[in-house]
């Protein structure tokens, strides 16, 4: 039996060898994401040092670049996303609104908050969701000859057409929207991904709601479970309602990362990737267990 049980552990430790990180597209709940960046970094750092790639797709692309090339500005992103989102608010027609740049002021805030030498820290190592205007095909970009391109290439994949602008991003000749649209939520084919979102599915780090029903619907590769309280969040992501949602769904992963001093979350429920090892407490422990929420 003791036998068995090491050569589950070795095969479990191989397969954990290559960990990616995949944020989804979300709009303006990007603020969940900055919160579970934020909690990994407090209490998930031996697992951010076993993550060979990061992925995502529209404000999940900006997140993953953010977590891999300045992790130590993720807070300075909080307060960018706030006023942002509290600038959108109050325009007449939010983002819409004629005259008011959105993608201009996205890029402000990249500009200032990415270090200058992003693209070489993300070269190979972040893979961004963006969408062809002409073949409506998605492609994974990974690699960046220059800190505009990188810039270009998280700009594509936040563009979301007629809400950003009525002209999509240009990016090596080509034109490109919002990844969100054909792929929200790239999984990687080398490793073990593991996927965050602010929509109740079956991911490993999301929202649990209650009174699940185990409906799910597949919106662009992601999978997310039918129910009001989603349908609540698909329209916080693309409208800004009060700041109170945002640092409620924000915080949400941060506190509950907090409670984990102990192996018990009596609260949380508990999934598996093998027979012995539990999903719910990694951020405490180690690789070996990711904490689902």
């Amino acid at each position: 039996m003791k036998v068995v049980q090491g050569q589950r552990t070795r095969s479990f430790a191989a397969r954990m060898k290559h960990i990616n990180l995949s944020f989804a597209a979300c709009g303006f709940l990007g603020i969940y994401h900055l919160g579970a960046a934020s909690a990994l970094c407090r209490h998930g750092k031996k697992l951010l040092k076993d993550v060979k790639a990061f992925a995502g797709a529209s404000a999940g692309s900006l997140v993953a670049s953010v977590l891999l090339t300045a992790p130590e500005k993720i807070e300075e992103c909080n307060e960018f996303t706030y006023k942002f989102a509290e600038e959108v608010r109050r325009q007449s027609f939010g983002a819409v609104t004629p005259g008011y740049d959105f993608m201009a002021r996205l890029r402000g805030g990249m500009e200032s908050i990415l270090p200058h030498n992003a693209h070489e820290l993300a070269h190979n190592r972040l893979h961004v969701s963006i969408t062809n205007t002409k073949t409506r095909e998605n492609y994974l970009v990974s690699s960046f000859s220059s800190r505009e391109d990188l810039i270009k290439v998280l700009l594509a994949s936040s563009f979301v057409p007629i809400y950003a602008g009525l002209n999509p991003v240009e990016y090596r000749g080509q034109k490109w929207v919002d990844g969100g649209l054909t792929n929200s939520l790239p999984i990687l084919p080398v490793g073990r991904t593991v996927t965050i979102s602010p929509f109740s599915g079956r991911l490993d780090i999301s929202p649990q709601d209650k009174g699940q029903l185990d409906l799910y619907v597949t919106i662009a590769n992601q999978d997310i479970m039918i129910q009001f309280v989603s349908h609540t969040r698909l329209t916080h992501a693309v409208r800004k309602r009060k700041q109170k949602v945002e640092l409620e769904t924000g915080s949400y992963l941060s506190k509950t990362c907090q409670r984990l001093n102990t192996s018990q979350c009596p609260n949380l429920p508990c999934r598996r990737w093998g027979q012995h090892e539990c999903l719910q407490h990694v951020v405490v422990i180690q690789v070996e267990r990711i904490h689902a929420f």
